[in-house]
């Protein structure tokens, strides 16, 4: 069960096609992280400018805190906002890589499988229940692999609903706290 030079190379070749592929995943997920924070960062300098002159026409202490309040609600729900950027960006990250990890784990499995039927076919005579030892060997760590990516994948759906049932619970408590604060100044 020697390996050729050839297969050394093709080995070697498939490897580095795969970190380029995971390296360009990854800058893509760093490019999009990047170009939200700078939309982030010019839509907050605005408002904050905006913001800025507004509290500049302030003529009393009420008017200063009316304006303070009317800021806080859209604060919270771009901080949420943001929150939900991020996390749908990791979730499709996470998502890419294990795809990416699924695809390089049955290509070795094709491999591995074909080594070894290789090397039956060429064992020597008697040789059968290492050949059998082999091969559930190789099924085993199949199994445990695929038991593990299940479990992942399970986890990152308890993830996401916790997230999103969170994030619904912040969504409600702030609409809820922002109505009967419109509800006493329609009062006045």
């Amino acid at each position: 069960m020697n390996l050729s030079p050839e297969q050394i190379a093709a080995a070697q070749k498939a490897n580095l096609e795969t970190l380029s592929s995971l390296t360009n995943q990854a800058l893509q997920s760093i490019e999009k992280l990047v170009e939200l924070n700078m939309q982030i960062a010019k839509q907050s300098l605005s408002e904050s400018m905006g913001s800025a002159k507004k509290a500049l026409e302030v003529k009393d202490i009420q008017q200063l805190l009316a304006h303070q309040a009317e800021a806080v609600q859209p604060m919270a729900e771009k901080i949420m906002a943001y929150s939900r950027h991020l996390y749908e960006l990791a979730h499709e990250t996470q998502a890419s890589f294990t795809k990416s990890a699924e695809k390089e784990f049955q290509a070795g499995q094709k491999k591995i499988n074909g080594l070894v039927e290789d090397w039956t076919k060429n064992a020597p005579a008697g040789s059968d229940t290492a050949v059998t030892a082999m091969k559930q060997a190789i099924a085993s760590a199949t199994n445990v692999f695929e038991t593990s990516q299940k479990a992942v994948k399970h986890a990152v759906e308890v993830a996401q609903t916790n997230h999103n049932n969170a994030t619904s619970t912040v969504d409600q408590k702030m609409k809820t706290a922002s109505k009967p604060a419109s509800k006493t100044s329609v009062k006045k």
